[in-house]
């Protein structure tokens, strides 16, 4: 069994706009090297709020882009599948890492299992009662469905508290690199989500927020939580470091090349510049 790396990086980038949180994600991904680089947590928010497409989602078919549009709601492509997103009162962090430096030889359903079980701890350490979707999974209920919008269904490693699903988590793997990032909501946004899909989604009882469930932890304490729960659950240490000189200038192109480029976000054709 591989050993999990002892010492990790942590970046808190605060709060950024949806098309620098995208970029910085994929150039932390881009310049890791997984035989050299320290392991990744980065914590974040965004302003202004945004909405976040799926890799592969069709925007035209899924958005009322006419909407988005007349009311100036920014629109940013994500590296990993899923489905749409509204990110704005929420916490999110990504992870870069090896398979071997969390010790994962088994594939991507023990790396969620893994990567996830800090936010079981951070939701157990604000009272709450948090488990994976599958653990809790009742008679019937069938996860993984393909939905256009994220929080309409579940999939196995999906964190659930009372049921309801809360907050979301992608994942992707390419060259020996795991990337992961997701939310934890501080107050719902699914019901201005849902005005801007194509079709209704009913995630109303599907879905849960900290302020839903009488919570109401300021982000600082919310991230420190996060912080020791994830060197808890990992048998890790957290190093506070900046976005180095490398990834900033990776990060600053990859802004103005891909996630600014209205092509990308909508269909994936304007073309990257490395």
């Amino acid at each position: 069994m591989p050993n999990p790396s002892p010492t990790w990086r942590l970046i808190d980038a605060g709060p950024l706009d949806g098309p620098a949180n995208m970029a910085l994600d994929e150039a932390l991904l881009s310049s890791f090297n997984p035989e050299s680089s320290l392991p990744v947590l980065r914590l974040y928010g965004w302003e202004p709020p945004a909405l976040s497409l799926g890799r592969y989602q069709d925007a035209e078919s899924s958005l009322r882009l006419d909407l988005c549009s007349a009311e100036g709601v920014p629109l940013v492509r994500r590296m990993t599948g899923g489905g749409i997103i509204y990110h704005g009162d929420e916490v999110t962090y990504s992870i870069v890492c090896s398979p071997e430096q969390i010790g994962d030889a088994t594939g991507v359903k023990e790396g969620f299992r893994k990567l996830c079980g800090f936010l079981l701890e951070t939701y157990r350490q604000l009272g709450l009662e948090a488990a994976f979707a599958i653990d809790r999974q009742p008679a019937g209920e069938r996860l993984g469905e393909r939905t256009a919008f994220c929080f309409a269904g579940k999939e196995e490693y999906d964190v659930v508290v009372a049921g309801r699903k809360i907050g979301g988590n992608a994942q992707r793997r390419m060259r020996g690199v795991i990337f992961q990032h997701g939310s934890i909501p501080l107050k719902s946004r699914v019901h201005l989500a849902a005005r801007y899909l194509k079709e209704p989604a009913d995630a109303v009882t599907t879905a849960v927020s900290l302020d839903e469930l009488g919570l109401q932890p300021e982000p600082a304490h919310l991230k420190q939580l996060l912080v020791n729960s994830f060197q808890q659950c990992l048998g890790v240490r957290l190093l506070r470091d900046g976005v180095s000189e490398g990834e900033n200038g990776m990060a600053a192109q990859l802004v103005e090349t891909k996630y600014r480029c209205h092509e990308w976000n909508i269909s994936q054709t304007c073309e990257t510049k490395r």
